[in-house]
């Protein structure tokens, strides 16, 4: 029996959710750089890409905020500065992503739960206008029949709203669904959504130990739920 499996009684869940960065894409390569190019324009030192990771995860309005305080509490940016930093990062993150890449692990679990007929979706705290293309721009659209981004829905994760709002619109409850993550907000979104939480270990967790968070599962490549 398969890991997935030991996790619903020998069954599938009908239902599984994935968050986007960190767990299927490898993304900070070119969100630092629209980071960079942002701090630059505002008279900062660009960060660099080991920074960014571990400001990544909540949305982009606050990857902004940290990257002008050059740490997590980014408790002191001026709100006005910041939002005029968040547009000309939206300017410069948009278009192709030439340095983001799919996880080694991902498209053959994809391919096997499409075989299998469990339907997919994805919650993300990235700005929902880049995650339609972006999964197009890697080859990942066909698997996915629901996205929500961190604008999509007044609120993003942790709080489990866009999760209730995928599974409704699956026609699936909560018992029969799992959502698949890298950080402490998806663990908690899940856990407020009363649903299991596969982690993965490879992610950008602000650069603490995911295992921390107790999923229900780690992981080191999601080819290992097969």
């Amino acid at each position: 029996m398969n890991l997935l499996r030991t996790l619903y009684a020998g069954q599938l869940p009908a239902l599984v959710i994935f968050d986007l960065d960190g767990t299927l894409l490898d993304s900070v390569p070119d969100l630092a750089a629209a980071v960079d190019i942002m701090l630059v324009h505002c008279g900062r030192a660009a960060a660099g890409a080991e920074r960014v990771k571990d400001w990544v995860g909540n949305g982009s309005q606050v990857l902004v905020r940290r990257a002008l305080a050059g740490s997590l509490d980014h408790s002191g940016v001026d709100n006005i500065e910041a939002d005029e930093a968040h547009q000309y990062f939206l300017q410069a993150y948009s278009g192709e992503h030439p340095l983001t890449r799919v996880y080694p692990g991902v498209k053959p679990l994809l391919d096997w739960l499409q075989q299998e007929g469990v339907l997919m979706a994805v919650a993300t705290n990235k700005p929902e206008r880049f995650v339609a293309p972006l999964l197009a721009e890697k080859g990942l659209s066909k698997y996915f029949s629901w996205l929500v981004g961190g604008d999509t829905l007044p609120v993003q994760k942790p709080d489990p709203m866009g999760l209730y709002w995928i599974m409704q619109r699956a026609g699936v409850e909560a018992h029969n669904t799992l959502f698949v993550g890298d950080s402490r907000n998806d663990v908690l979104a899940a856990r407020a959504a009363a649903m299991k939480v596969v982690a993965v270990s490879y992610g950008y967790n602000h650069g603490e130990p995911i295992a921390a968070q107790n999923p229900d599962l780690l992981v080191d490549s999601l080819d290992a739920l097969l």
